[in-house]
């Protein structure tokens, strides 16, 4: 049986400091426990589009019916103006989130910008004093979880990321880790996660960005080019904002693979990649040149748009991760979800759906049972809503049900199964060290340079 979250947080080196950083939170903690205060929110990256919101405009609405919205900052200014356009007291607004934090100082900041700004954005947040709901994918590289683990510690802060799956769709995710966690399945239980496929339009053409944005702040720490809107709007295909498929969907699925495995915590040791790029990536194309600005590639989307990848763990467990699962008979067939599979019987989860034998044979007593599991898997919180469970463990000072430390391990196994598919092979990976086996390519791909100014 995996560690709980709070042991985990005792023992693990990873928030060596937190127990210090706690004795020494100035009044502003005490002000966070007092279940009588407004807790002052900003949002940074709210989305939208003439009229159209995404993640991070529906998170910061979440968080101002908990809290006193007080700032909005989007590189975007029609963006800033919707957002604001839903409050009656008009919110201070910015382009650039460190005048932001020049001028204010909100107890929490939600971010919900595109993949390549959560980690910067994070960490100048947290050495601002504040705590944090992210948006997933939180990072785009593997050395940037490190990094980010280490300012969670040292800052004392509160962070969720946003995985709603841990909290939320009818808690049918958690009742499926609790239903393999029992030993309902038998023996040798494997996971298959399907996450759709990418897609492969392009090349596209460049153009003057719009006057209301600042797109030198958009692009940020990537590598400089043109605007075209496409990369505005649809960056998660582009490896220089994103991961694609695999960190959009895969950051949610392969999360809860790895919690039902018991491997929240730790990470493969094995990765196996095979899959299939849009037609203008070359064979043997050099992603680190690529992804350090000093290649190009041509103004289409670049990320996988097949693939299966098979992930190997110490403890025998295992995750197969494709663009769309069929079994060999036909009888399983599915572009997103998770099916566990194991020596007697199988389950299949996605959201508002949980179903296969196992789960109809549950009688009110193994629900019943099942029920307790998924409270010990919630930390004996009331789950439900993601938003609430941030806001409380703010106020009781507690890191919250999805922490940046399980996180990182996901999110460490999606850029390798990444790192494998642009290598074309196998990868060894030791979990501890956080690092490749013998493969010097492959560990130059954990990390990848920011474009100066915006490290």
């Amino acid at each position: 049986m995996s560690k709980t979250r709070r042991e985990f947080i005792g023992t693990t080196t990873s928030y060596a400091g937190l127990a210090m950083a706690r004795s020494l939170w100035p009044g502003s903690a005490i002000k966070a426990q007092d279940a009588n205060s407004r807790l002052t929110v900003a949002a940074i990256g709210v989305g939208g589009s003439r009229g159209r919101y995404n993640r991070g405009g529906e998170i910061g609405m979440q968080a101002s019916k908990l809290g006193q919205m007080i700032a909005v900052c989007d590189v975007d200014d029609v963006h800033n103006v919707e957002f604001n356009g839903r409050f009656e007291n008009k919110l201070n607004t910015y382009q650039d989130y460190r005048e932001l934090f020049d001028k204010e100082s909100p107890d929490i900041v939600t971010i919900g910008t595109p993949d390549h700004w959560h980690v910067p954005i994070s960490k100048a947040a947290l050495r601002a004093g504040c705590d944090v709901y992210c948006e997933k994918p939180l990072t785009l590289t593997i050395q940037e979880g490190i990094e980010l683990q280490r300012v969670v510690a040292e800052t004392g802060r509160v962070f969720q990321v946003g995985t709603q799956q841990r909290s939320e769709y009818d808690l049918v995710f958690l009742k499926a880790i609790a239903i393999v966690q029992s030993g309902r399945l038998g023996k040798n239980v494997k996971a298959y996660v399907a996450i759709g496929a990418g897609p492969s339009d392009g090349p596209f053409q460049s153009s003057l960005p719009p006057d209301d944005l600042d797109w030198d702040m958009w692009v940020g720490p990537a590598p400089a080019v043109e605007y075209c809107p496409q990369r505005h709007h649809q960056f998660r295909w582009f490896h220089e904002y994103s991961g694609g498929k695999m960190t959009d969907w895969g950051a949610h699925h392969v999360d809860i693979a790895q919690w039902a495995f018991g491997c929240e915590h730790t990470g493969p040791v094995k990765i196996s990649a095979r899959g299939k790029f849009p037609a203008i990536v070359p064979d043997d194309f050099n992603w680190v040149a690529f992804l350090s600005g000093k290649a190009t590639l041509p103004n289409a989307f670049n990320s996988a748009t097949e693939f299966s990848i098979d992930l190997e763990f110490a403890n025998g467990s295992a995750i197969n991760v494709k663009h769309h699962y069929r079994n060999e008979d036909g009888s399983v067939d599915f572009g997103n979800g998770l099916l566990f599979e194991g020596d007697e019987g199988r389950i299949f989860v996605t959201r508002g759906a949980l179903r296969g034998k196992p789960v109809e044979k549950l009688t009110e007593q193994d629900n019943q049972e099942l029920a307790d599991r998924v409270d010990k898997l919630y930390q004996g919180r009331t789950p439900g809503n993601h938003m609430q469970n941030f806001f409380k463990c703010v106020q009781e000072r507690e890191q919250p049900i999805s922490d940046v430390v399980t996180h990182h391990r996901t999110m460490t196994s999606l850029h390798l199964c990444n790192i494998s598919l642009w290598l074309g092979r196998d990868l060894q990976w030791d979990p501890d060290r956080e690092m490749v086996v013998g493969d010097e390519q492959a560990n130059l791909l954990r990390s990848r340079p920011s474009r100066e100014g915006f490290g």
